[in-house]
């Protein structure tokens, strides 16, 4: 009974990870707009910052 109650313990985190795809919205829009009408060379502070998003909300970029 002692490896159920361990396992009930870690359950809680599955059900709150966030997928990358939904993870910083804002950023990722900015982003993907600059890039759409600048080109990626030109949109360096956008991708950091998004990339920067992504790391605190716990993704390895």
């Amino acid at each position: 009974m002692g490896a159920k109650s361990t396992k009930m313990a870690e359950q809680p985190e599955p059900a709150k990870k966030l997928k990358p795809c939904c993870a910083c919205p804002e950023t990722k829009k900015a982003r993907d707009t600059c890039i759409i009408e600048n080109g990626e060379e030109n949109c360096k502070s956008y991708i950091e910052a998004h990339k920067e998003c992504m790391r605190k909300m716990g993704f390895n970029i």
